[in-house]
């Protein structure tokens, strides 16, 4: 099936169906993710006995694959096209969510989610397909849609997650396998093929993920970007992983509880992003919107763990995850504009797609992490107030890093701006 729109046409509108299904199909995956974030933990713990460390490694491993696998998805979709690798994607995530809800141990369950990664990893070919059906005018504003689809899925998923896992820890994957299925059947009948074979077939060469990365330090300016993005999002995939067993071992919190509580993250995070973040750049600018937001995410981080019960209860508990969100609010945005900026316009698809790169191998490095910090000798299988702390605090100490950094950025940049 050939894609009858073409860039040439230039008074076509910008949402098209494509477009929409695209935009669909990744906050799907998202929302895919975002349910795992408060129930997973709960689930393998209750169900499989899992331990905080077993537990860190499982919310990794997802990461881990989909980071493999995105390039040679990419690949493949430009070997065969995209829509084939897309529907193969979907029906790849709705068997593994199946897979990962009907687990009876602990290995089924961690290949649930090792292949849920590996067929996740679909974004290098949405953003190809983006790219297909874009005119170079609309192609930053069409990866846009992948980011919005990001936070949306951040903001959907979790409370969703919470509220299904009341009807059993098993529903909300069975939720995910039943919508992922019903994407691929939406996507098999309204989405066109865009990749145009016989025209220019020698494509571009894909390079390795981790070469795209080094590359990117070759540009000073966007490499400390890349860098400061990498910091940020492995301090913030340390807080999500740490977070759920925190309020279940401080609060007692269920998974539903929790879920409202990362949908509380989101709304803020919209309503920031939304309306405040573009006014706030006029008066700020965004480098410094990084370093306010990296020193709120610092703040928030260090100080989150002192809060219990008996120490501020669920107000200082609310006030410190809205500072959470505030801080990543400011920030993640801002460097996701830096980096559209250093990049020529022709080249905003790869600068895009190497910062997605970044945070891929950021949410895999944070979550592996927590469960080497989550681990205790004396006690392997449970959690304490001290592996508390010294795992809240790594995510501090990264983001005083990048709080430096992005000081040395901001003065560079102001000088610059100077001269």
């Amino acid at each position: 099936m050939q894609l009858v729109e073409q860039e040439e046409n230039a008074g076509e509108k910008f949402f098209t169906k494509p477009l929409i299904t695209i935009f669909i199909t990744i906050f799907i995956d998202l929302v895919g993710f975002g349910i795992a974030i408060p129930v997973l933990p709960d689930y393998a713990k209750n169900e499989f006995g899992a331990s905080p460390f077993v537990i860190g490694w499982l919310i990794a491993s997802y990461s881990m694959m989909q980071f493999v696998s995105t390039p040679f998805l990419g690949h493949l979709s430009d070997r065969y096209g995209r829509r084939p690798v897309l529907f193969a994607s979907l029906l790849g995530t709705s068997a593994a969510a199946l897979i990962t809800g009907l687990s009876t141990t602990l290995p089924l369950l961690f290949f649930g989610r090792i292949f849920d990664g590996i067929t996740g990893g679909n974004i290098s070919t949405a953003q190809a397909y983006i790219a297909d059906i874009t005119t170079k005018e609309n192609r930053a504003k069409g990866m846009g849609l992948i980011g919005a689809a990001f936070g949306l899925g951040f903001i959907f998923g979790p409370a969703i997650g919470g509220i299904l896992s009341k009807f059993g820890s098993h529903t909300p994957f069975f939720f995910v396998s039943a919508l992922a299925f019903a994407n691929a059947v939406l996507l098999y009948f309204i989405l066109p093929e865009s990749r145009k074979f016989g025209e220019n077939e020698a494509t571009v060469k894909r390079g390795n993920r981790f070469g795209e990365l080094i590359d990117s330090v070759k540009d000073s300016r966007f490499g400390i970007v890349t860098l400061l993005y990498f910091l940020l999002v492995v301090a913030f995939s340390i807080m999500t992983t740490v977070f759920v067993q925190y309020t279940s071992f401080r609060f007692g919190y269920t998974p539903e509880q929790n879920g409202y509580l990362f949908a509380f993250i989101g709304i803020l995070a919209i309503i920031l992003q939304g309306g405040v973040f573009a006014r706030l750049v006029e008066r700020f600018g965004e480098t410094w919107l990084v370093v306010i937001g990296c020193v709120l995410l610092a703040g928030s981080f260090f100080a989150v763990p002192f809060v219990g019960p008996a120490a501020g209860g669920l107000t200082a508990l609310l006030i410190g995850i809205a500072f959470f969100s505030i801080g990543n609010s400011l920030s993640s945005p801002a460097l996701t504009s830096l980096a559209s900026k250093e990049a020529h316009e022709e080249s905003q698809g790869k600068t895009l797609g190497i910062l997605q790169s970044a945070a891929s191998l950021a949410r895999a490095i944070g979550p592996a992490l927590s469960a080497f910090l989550l681990y205790s000798a004396t006690a392997p299988g449970n959690l304490s107030d001290y592996t508390l702390y010294r795992t809240f605090w790594t995510a501090a100490a990264i983001m005083i890093v990048t709080v430096l950094i992005s000081l040395y950025f901001a003065k560079t940049t102001q000088k610059q701006a100077i001269a």
